[in-house]
């Protein structure tokens, strides 16, 4: 049973890039039964796709790893060769210490953030969903999340940490004087906006509205802040009201174009309007961003801001690489213990499916003597007899075999094994 990952992730692949690969949370579990049904050896499998990143788990026959990589560059609209270029592939304990460190939040743009252990829950969940999930990622991402645990709790890795949404708020700050004095429109209502929404409700700003596809949605967390609910189809009517505009949906296109942009700067009186896109794929066109009086904002251009600190946290950088290590030789160790060539796991099997064909031989003997009238007493005297003679056979049958040396080391095992002193 191979393990691998293969993925692209901030560090690897431009943002557009990691735009045709993005999978809403509710596209996760037909995307796997695509997936492995393409294969015809079908290996366990769990997609973990967030804005930073799109990983796919595989356990199986290694030979997967190729025709993987086949499909999801189909599946992203790009040839192969540009997805190679872009990605990495990792194997057995690699790629089992590249799953800790996500979960641990030390492969994040922003270190030891925790919001990436609960996406990667949400991925296990939809692949077991799918029926995609195994017995070995099974394994590998609760141990995964145990790591996560003890990294968090033992070590201040996610100490001084600033969020996507913090930095955002941080910046706003550099370019208006006065963040009371500014009217915030979030675009979408999903987990980052809340975020966002809370970090920007703390400077109490003059005005902040929520759009999202579903009014009912964007009502509700509107509600939440004393902010006005709004609809997508609204925006560019109302685009120029706004001084800051926050947006992260799961879109595939761009929800505010370089015409709406345009022609609200022009209402504005060219007033600058700040723009944080939070969204893989984008929700707002690039080319806005080329715009004057424009400050735009994407998920990399906020790596900078969101890696202060982070040398201060090295040293607990270090503790829970030592953590992660643990794991990984643990984790090692439970997949070598079920291969057949190493484990034990198979002749464990083995021994219970040998067991239990002598257990049920004695059972029917007792009940035909039983059927015959003979005592109970009797009878399960035989039964009793008859297992322990089977279970002693091969034992004594080696005792009784080979050289002086031989049985002098078989004696040592049998005497350990069947010889144990209660303590």
């Amino acid at each position: 049973m191979a393990v691998w990952t293969l993925g692209i992730n901030h560090q690897t692949a431009p943002l557009d890039l990691r735009g045709r690969f993005a999978f809403a949370l509710d596209q996760i579990q037909p995307t796997l039964q695509r997936y492995r049904q393409s294969l015809p050896r079908q290996p366990e499998a769990t997609l973990l796709s967030t804005c930073n990143r799109t990983e796919l788990y595989g356990a199986g026959d290694p030979a997967a790893v190729d025709p993987t990589i086949e499909w999801l560059a189909h599946a992203g609209g790009v040839g192969s060769h540009v997805l190679r270029d872009h990605a990495y592939i990792l194997r057995e304990d690699q790629a089992a210490r590249h799953a800790f460190r996500v979960a641990s939040g030390l492969d994040s743009m922003v270190l030891g953030e925790a919001q990436i252990l609960g996406q990667m829950k949400d991925a296990v969940r939809a692949a077991d969903e799918a029926g995609a999930l195994g017995t070995t990622l099974h394994q590998l991402f609760q141990r995964s999340f145990a790591v996560a645990k003890q990294v968090r709790s033992s070590t201040e890795i996610g100490a001084h940490s600033i969020s996507m949404t913090a930095a955002a708020v941080r910046l706003a700050s550099q370019l208006f004087e006065d963040l009371r004095d500014i009217r915030v429109l979030f675009v979408g209502a999903g987990e980052m906006i809340e975020l966002a929404t809370t970090h920007f409700a703390a400077r109490t700003p003059r005005h902040m509205a929520i759009a999202n596809r579903t009014i009912e949605r964007g009502e509700k967390l509107a509600t939440r802040f004393g902010a006005e609910a709004m609809r997508l189809a609204d925006i560019p009517g109302r685009l120029h009201e706004f001084d800051a505009v926050v947006s992260c949906t799961a879109s595939t296109l761009p929800i505010i174009g370089l015409g709406a942009v345009e022609r609200a700067l022009k209402k504005r009186k060219h007033r600058p309007i700040f723009m944080v896109d939070l969204a893989v794929p984008r929700d707002i066109e690039p080319e806005v961003k080329k715009l004057d009086d424009v400050f735009l904002y994407t998920v990399d251009d906020l790596a900078a801001v969101v890696q202060t600190g982070k040398d201060s946290r090295q040293a607990a950088v270090a503790q829970a690489e030592v953590i992660i290590d643990a794991g990984v030789s643990s984790f090692m160790h439970w997949l070598d213990q079920r291969d057949p060539a190493k484990g034990v796991v198979p002749l464990i099997q083995q021994l219970n499916v040998q067991a239990d064909a002598w257990r049920e031989m004695e059972i029917a003997r007792a009940r035909k003597l039983l059927a015959r009238g003979e005592p109970v007493d009797a009878v399960l005297e035989a039964l009793s007899r008859g297992l322990t003679q089977k279970i002693l056979h091969g034992a004594l049958a080696e005792l009784r075999s080979g050289d002086q040396e031989t049985r002098a080391a078989t004696a040592e095992t049998v005497s350990r094994l069947f010889l144990r002193q209660k303590s």
